[in-house]
């Protein structure tokens, strides 16, 4: 039933969009890490921006392969569409669950998301809801022996749930990448992503070119 979804027949819009990212990332022993990311994304074949935002982020082992994480993020969205138009504010929490381990110079993963999304300054009764969804991604990677550019893929399924006629799948992504690790200061890293709505007569399509820099400052 599920292949049926994921089918490149028929869509409605098709856009490409850019995610532009640079973050701080601080060790601060075996166990914890946290982070700080600025993000720029752009929308209408990377001609409008869409939304920026700030993060803070926390992750914490809990034994080998196994971690647990949550995140905060602050977003002004640019709303173009409809007789108002403008910025809104918006809050977003999530608590991940992840696993890793490798098979051979295979690395594959799995996190396991919650999500909850609110605009800011607007009350259910005018009509916000929390924006909530489960998100099931795996991800494998191959480790290349003395190649940096070990390549990554990724496919991530959201599960919406809001009001009870608006449950159920709603979009999928799958991501194509890779990272350059930089000795003594963190990794480049950049990816393509196709983003497509799930469960919608004529759903969007989304191509995303994303590029990244993350500084890494350990605890000695």
């Amino acid at each position: 039933m599920l292949s049926g979804y994921l089918s490149f027949g028929q869509s409605g819009d098709s856009d490409w969009g850019s995610w532009n990212t640079i973050g701080l990332e601080y060790k601060l022993d075996k166990k914890w890490t946290f982070s700080l990311e600025e993000q720029l994304r752009l929308k209408e074949n990377i001609s409008v921006v869409d939304e920026y935002f700030t993060q803070l982020g926390a992750e914490y082992k809990l034994f080998k392969g196994f971690n647990l994480a949550g995140g905060v993020r602050y977003i002004r969205q640019n709303d173009n569409q409809g007789n108002i138009q403008g910025y809104e504010n918006h809050f977003r929490y999530n608590i991940d669950a992840t696993y890793k381990h490798d098979i051979d110079n295979f690395t594959l993963g799995y996190r396991l998301r919650y999500q909850n999304k609110n605009e800011l300054g607007v009350s259910a009764a005018e009509g916000d809801y929390a924006n909530q969804n489960i998100r099931l991604k795996a991800s494998i990677e191959y480790n290349i022996k003395k190649w940096k550019l070990d390549p990554k893929f990724s496919a991530e399924l959201f599960n919406h749930f809001e009001k009870e006629d608006d449950n159920g799948f709603s979009k999928y992504r799958l991501t194509f990448g890779t990272d350059y690790k930089i000795k003594k200061i963190g990794k480049i890293g950049v990816f393509y992503r196709f983003e497509k709505e799930l469960n919608v007569d004529l759903p969007d399509v989304t191509n995303i070119i994303g590029l990244k820099f993350i500084y890494t400052i350990k605890n000695k």
